[in-house]
């Protein structure tokens, strides 16, 4: 991320930094020497994902969760205490200290006396705040977002890497109708815009080339896997965003889609009454097992496995080897989830008769395309 000031800011990060007092007073929070029994007061994964994440030791990640859990308490307190002169606050999580940044150079001894660092600042926080409820109107100027930045005592805007002078002097012209003044502006560029974060799960539907639809079958690693008939290798996918790597139909009726780092495959299967069904395996059902498929447009409906390793004649060619049930589905439901409990069973191919009459629905089977792409089904 490449980063230009409209103009030197009074005071920088490291300007600000060193300008902090001098007092050995620390943030309150616990002594190193506390007993760490305390840890039952925080989920066990919690501390297994702060040791992974960021090595944190669990005796330290214990440490750490109580120490900001007093410096929030600290922040609030000087918050009030400070009024219109607070300008932020923020912690070291490695040395257990609070900095608290104040436009208002009285307000030192009330700081230390919360034993959190002072930090001078040219704004305050509410006229930072102020100012960035007024960019409403730079959004459509190449704009992708804004924030304030407590540590460096400014207004953070985020501009698209290629906007061109032409947005550029539109922002300049919307900061001055905000009445923002420059020096408060920091302006960011970042190669990609935002975009809601998408999770894959099976059952839910996704476009192609953003026309036809179709349904997720099961999340892997890196993607979903499908029916083949939905698309070609290729062809884009939105919500969730990707690209078909593999496709084969007829013949079989399999799809394999990889998607943007955006979106995260999830180990379920939506049952389409505001929950999830977790997938733990892919064992095949025998015939006479009760079966659940989920698809985007008839939702979530089960029946009986007839028959295995089928054959079905469709106008487009023959497809071998698909599962035979009585379950019913309907145009968009293919590409969707075939579940025996917990275990993935298969991907929507076709069929015939619908949601109100009753039908029969033939499957894919999900263990050859997990074995033709090598891929590894997501558990939950």
């Amino acid at each position: 991320m490449r980063r230009t000031t409209f103009r030197t800011l009074a005071a920088t990060a490291a300007g600000l930094a060193l300008a902090a007092t001098a007092a050995t007073a620390q943030a309150a929070g616990p002594s190193p020497d506390d007993d760490v029994a305390g840890a039952d007061r925080y989920p066990a994964g919690l501390l297994r994902a702060m040791q992974d994440d960021l090595g944190v030791p669990r005796d330290r990640a214990v440490e750490r969760l109580d120490f900001q859990d007093a410096a929030a308490a600290a922040e609030d307190r000087l918050r009030e205490a400070l009024g219109d002169d607070f300008a932020g606050a923020w912690l070291d999580p490695e040395r257990d200290r609070l900095y608290v940044a104040t436009a208002g150079g009285a307000d030192a001894a009330a700081v230390r006396a919360a034993g959190a660092r002072v930090v001078d600042a040219r704004y305050s926080l509410d006229q930072l705040e102020g100012w960035a409820a007024d960019l409403g109107d730079a959004a459509g100027r190449g704009v992708t977002g804004w924030h304030v930045d407590v540590r460096d005592n400014t207004l953070v805007v985020e501009t698209l890497a290629g906007s061109g002078a032409a947005a550029q002097g539109g922002l300049a012209d919307v900061l001055d109708d905000a009445g923002v003044p420059s020096a408060a502006v920091t302006v960011e560029t970042t190669a990609q815009r935002p975009r809601v974060l998408d999770d894959v799960v099976g059952g839910n539907p996704y476009l192609i080339n953003d026309a036809a639809r179709c349904s997720v079958g099961f999340a892997v690693t890196d993607g979903f896997v499908t029916a083949g008939h939905c698309g070609s290798v290729g062809d884009t996918t939105s919500t969730p965003t990707g690209t078909f790597a593999g496709s084969s139909f007829p013949g079989d009726d399999y799809g394999y889609v990889q998607v943007g780092v955006g979106s995260t495959p999830v180990g379920a299967v939506n049952d389409w009454s505001g929950g999830q069904v977790a997938v733990a395996g892919s064992t095949p059902a025998p015939v006479g097992a009760r079966v659940c498929r989920s698809g985007s447009t008839s939702g979530w409906h089960c029946g009986t496995v007839e028959a295995l390793d089928v054959s079905v004649s469709y106008a487009e060619g023959t497809v071998d080897g698909l599962i035979r049930t009585d379950v019913c589905a309907e145009p968009g439901d293919s590409g969707g989830s075939l579940l025996a409990g917990d275990q993935a069973q298969g991907v929507t191919s076709g069929g015939s008769g619908d949601c109100t009459s009753g039908g029969t629905t033939f499957f894919q089977p999900v263990g050859e395309i997990l074995d033709v792409y090598g891929l590894t089904l997501v558990t939950g």
